[in-house]
């Protein structure tokens, strides 16, 4: 996997819209999003040429969406790219996004949800490619930017030392959707819930692998494309999941493990990790989704070795980490401990 050159104060990044034209729907949240990135980061954040256009021009436009996310790989004086929010249609961009073009001009390029498509493709170009927070779901939060999300960007976009250990969350979570509809009276901080950890399931020692995955529902229409990985290039790897705000069942979860099973990749991982989920799901449900999980792996598909950790603080979920999609991880259930073993960027 080809590592991108770190970011640093005073790297030029590029917003691009590769969905939903949230830029444009919200152009305050927006802006002060981009305020707060700009601001903690010491970066300087330029819009990709149709970012901030209206929602329906750019769902009527995925070629547009393309050519901006190619034209921020291709500028020399753009350093990294962040997407501005997800969505539920950057699979429409497939035709026309160029695998050399991102492989002959790695730089860090981050987002989460929706924007699972794009990883994928980076994955496929053999770029390191990180799953974190977008402009608009994660650098707008009201109240302030939560330390939690700033150190694990930090740590893996700003610095070219190994990650080593990471840490769940203490400082309370929250998935409780901001209003946006005030420009005038912007939301105050979201009230937090007691951080609960993470949950370790099938302990069996260490394992290791190189990290893949992104949300569930992203994944499964990425499945019939040539962008999935192959059983080859899963073997081993540890697969992250979560789900989108949108709740959906557990089932969603089962059936996707069972797909991967047919394609004969679950029995070639290394281990799995489980996003807390996301959307209107009171807490108590949590710990469902880890158990149609777990029941599909050890009961249907027999893999009782195959380590799980559950309601983890990536995804839908606020504050959030990173998660580098093609380094390695070491999971050490004995010690409950998560290390990513490689440096991020060069």
């Amino acid at each position: 996997m080809i590592k991108p050159k770190r970011l640093r104060p005073g790297s030029r990044t590029a917003a691009v819209s590769l969905s939903w034209g949230g830029p444009g729907a919200f152009p305050h949240v927006y802006a002060a999003a981009k305020r707060q990135f700009e601001g903690e980061f010491e970066v300087t954040v330029t819009e990709a040429a149709h970012a901030l256009r209206d929602p329906e021009w750019l769902a009527r436009n995925p070629e547009a969406r393309a050519e901006d996310l190619m034209a921020a790989f291709s500028d020399p004086t753009i350093d990294g790219i962040v997407s501005t929010i997800g969505g539920d249609d950057s699979i429409r961009l497939l035709p026309y996004l160029d695998l050399d073009v991102i492989r002959n001009n790695p730089k860090v390029f981050m987002g989460y949800s929706d924007t699972s498509v794009s990883h994928c493709v980076c994955h496929r170009a053999g770029l390191v490619s990180f799953y974190g927070p977008s402009i608009m779901a994660g650098f707008a939060e009201s109240g302030g930017l939560f330390s939690y999300l700033c150190d694990s960007v930090y740590r893996h976009l700003f610095r070219t030392d190994p990650i080593g250990t990471i840490q769940p969350n203490e400082a309370g979570w929250t998935s409780e959707f901001p209003d946006w509809s005030d420009s005038a009276n912007p939301s105050s901080r979201r009230r937090l819930r007691p951080s609960a950890g993470w949950k370790f399931h099938q302990e069996m020692g260490v394992a290791e692998g190189r990290l893949f995955g992104g949300c569930v529902e992203v994944l499964e229409r990425v499945r019939g494309t040539p962008y999935f990985p192959t059983a080859d290039e899963l073997d081993g790897s540890i697969l992250f999941l979560e789900t989108s705000e949108d709740a959906p069942p557990p089932q969603v979860l089962a059936d996707f493990i069972r797909s991967l099973a047919a394609m004969h990749r679950l029995q070639r991982l290394s281990g799995i990790l489980l996003g807390r989920p996301g959307g209107r799901i009171d807490p108590t449900v949590f710990p469902v989704y880890a158990e149609a999980l777990r029941h599909a792996v050890r009961d249907e598909f027999d893999l009782p070795e195959l380590p799980i950790v559950s309601n983890m603080d990536f995804g839908h979920t606020d504050p959030m980490m990173v998660l580098p999609i093609g380094l390695r991880m070491r999971i050490d259930s004995e010690r409950r401990q998560l290390s990513i073993l490689d440096t991020a960027v060069v």
